[in-house]
């Protein structure tokens, strides 16, 4: 009778076991579709206003795209691809595009443009491809090689810029069969990392001016002030992703696998006791302060793909799944028509501009808070993919 009843409890436990982990495979799939609800046109994701080439649209769109290939429905690669036949034409340009404004975030939504050739065969994506890495060869650089955030903002490299940049020159060089770009992007995260990093904390900043001359600049270093959750979050989803594309064997690839050895080292030091990292990182419940939405699914993204890859090791998905329980605690919340949301998004930061930004921990911290920005549902959706592996 009691190995009848132990049998009987393992079968139970199992099932319940089974059913938790389909329930939790199920979340990618229903916060997809909450997005696609929100936002029925793509253009419409972060709540866009406009037919717009912007860089929180091409992050959705990565996202559905994955769940494309994740689930073989269609409707996730039309639902993209809806949105680029509309925004590029026939001669593969884009509309409102401007090259001359020299903006790295012009670079992000070029990425899922190598996905609709390779499947539709339209030339004018192709063409819209070319385009942006035309902007890319003449992109001003600092004197190491590093390009400029934007022609805006001379001098600076921005952690946003990496992951808007670097994982689109390195799949052009896997498309083109050109090691050049390659060696362009190793180029890139190697210097921003010299230049950003703090040996102190382990931890990365903002950005760097090169001419030191920036409101924000430290006068000897030239590095922002604070640790911005969401740039290191920027900074850990490039390091991940161009290592799709360039080759295991490649000169100075380990170098990259080496950074992000040490920030997954780095990162749960800051990981609060409920899983969730800050909108200021380092600065864990001071005043203003708050657990934010698009640094959680970045950095969710980050372990689970890094320890998928085999580049960091299998114990740091628990970190990725702490981090999941976190935001289905604090940061999720269910709507009255069953849909998702994401709450506690920082809708913007930056540095310089009108009015001017100058990186202090009170900017950080005052900025717009709003839900179910692409920076966090992107990222939220591909790290949820991850985690199902």
């Amino acid at each position: 009778m009691r190995y009848h009843i132990t049998v009987v409890t393992l079968i139970v436990f199992c099932f319940l076991a089974l059913s938790s982990k389909a329930q939790e495979q199920k979340l990618y799939v229903q916060f997809a579709e909450s997005e696609m609800k929100r936002f029925p046109e793509a253009w419409q994701i972060d709540h866009g206003k406009r037919l717009y080439f912007g860089y929180g649209q091409g992050l959705g769109c990565l996202a559905m795209l994955k769940m494309w290939e994740k689930t073989a429905d269609q409707k996730y690669f039309d639902y993209v691809e809806a949105w680029t036949d509309t925004i590029i034409n026939e001669e593969g340009n884009i509309y409102l595009y401007k090259r001359d404004t020299y903006n790295l975030d012009y670079i992000n939504p070029g990425k899922i443009l190598f996905t609709l050739y390779e499947k539709t065969g339209k030339e004018k994506y192709k063409l819209a491809i070319e385009r942006l890495m035309s902007q890319l060869s003449v992109h001003p650089r600092t004197l190491e090689g590093a390009y400029w955030h934007k022609l805006i903002y001379p001098h600076q490299v921005w952690l946003d810029g990496v992951y808007m940049a670097d994982p689109f020159v390195a799949q052009y060089g896997q498309f083109t069969g050109d090691s050049a770009h390659y060696d362009d992007v190793i180029n890139h995260i190697l210097v921003t990392a010299k230049h950003t990093y703090d040996k102190k904390t382990g931890l990365y900043y903002h950005a760097w001016d090169e001419s030191k001359k920036q409101q924000w600049a430290n006068n000897i270093t030239g590095q922002s002030p604070n640790f911005w959750g969401r740039s290191i979050g920027w900074w850990f989803m490039a390091l991940v992703d161009v290592l799709d594309f360039i080759p295991t064997d490649y000169p100075q690839r380990e170098e990259i696998v080496t950074i992000i050895q040490k920030l997954a080292e780095t990162l749960p030091k800051y990981q609060d006791e409920e899983g969730l990292w800050w909108q200021v990182i380092d600065q864990i419940a001071a005043e203003k302060n708050y657990q934010e939405a698009s640094v959680n699914a970045m950095f969710m993204y980050g372990f689970a793909k890094a320890t998928n890859k085999g580049y960091i090791a299998d114990s740091y998905k628990q970190v990725a799944e702490k981090t999941l329980h976190g935001i289905q605690k604090k940061l999720l919340k269910t709507e009255a028509d069953g849909t998702l949301t994401l709450i506690q998004c920082n809708a913007v930061a930056g540095l310089g501009g009108h009015p001017y930004r100058d990186g202090s921990y009170a900017y950080y911290v005052g900025e717009r808070i709003r839900e179910n920005d692409a920076k966090a549902t992107g990222p939220f959706i591909m790290g949820l993919l991850e985690l199902n592996k």
